[in-house]
């Protein structure tokens, strides 16, 4: 694969194919951890691990794993990297290990990390698989990160509750002062399923206003000139 291979597979998972607002895969995580921005980006960070170890793994093994008993093999993979992350969790940041909870280890479940490794990474080279764990895991990232904002900005009226657990001595931001009330709904279920919706909505009409545009001012056909 060539450069160009490469940016369109990671813009492919970022935002053409992204998994939170185009796939609509993992939504368990998605609507589950996202009421902050640490919780969720620390969840999206640890799946950019598994899903990027995966496809590595994988992609170099494809050639050896029979494809009868392909699945297995892959969950049996998965699973140990998540492991390994999971743990690297509970050592390194042990308190934000116990917000995240069962949600590190549901990762072997996930659909986004399976379905990448069984379309992409069972077929392709190791590094073209790489970069291809690597943006979808960036792409659910950003969807989770904005999502976390969205709910925490609008439930709590701050940013960046729980730093505290990456960075000792940060502080949450309090956009609203200590006397928002807040609005619970934003951080229950139903809030997350609304601004999930909203996300893809928001996705769909960029895409077609850009086809639009596209229609109304489509490319010069400039002449060429005969061949002698």
């Amino acid at each position: 694969m060539d450069l160009k291979a490469y940016r369109d597979i990671a813009w492919n998972g970022i935002w053409k194919q992204n998994t939170g607002v185009v796939q609509i895969l993992g939504l368990c995580p998605i609507l589950a951890i996202s009421t902050s921005i640490v919780n969720a980006v620390s969840l999206g960070l640890a799946t950019i691990l598994v899903m990027a170890m995966s496809n590595l793994v994988i992609a170099a093994l494809r050639n050896f794993i029979p494809y009868e008993i392909r699945i297995p093999v892959f969950i049996l993979i998965i699973a140990a990297l998540t492991t390994v992350v999971d743990l690297a969790f509970n050592a390194y940041l042990h308190e934000l290990y116990l917000v995240l909870g069962i949600f590190i280890p549901l990762i072997v479940t996930n659909c986004i990390v399976l379905a990448r490794v069984e379309a992409f990474a069972a077929k392709n080279e190791p590094i073209g698989s790489t970069i291809d764990g690597i943006a979808m895991g960036i792409g659910l990232t950003l969807v989770l990160a904005v999502l976390g904002a969205i709910r925490e900005l609008i439930g709590s009226g701050t940013l960046l509750s729980g730093i505290e657990m990456l960075f000792p001595g940060a502080e949450a931001i309090h956009v609203f002062g200590d006397d928002y009330p807040g609005f619970l709904i934003a951080i229950l279920p139903p809030g997350a399923f609304f601004a999930l919706g909203c996300l893809i909505a928001g996705r769909n009409w960029l895409e077609a206003r850009k086809l639009a545009r596209a229609r109304m001012n489509p490319p010069a056909i400039t002449d060429t000139p005969a061949e002698a």
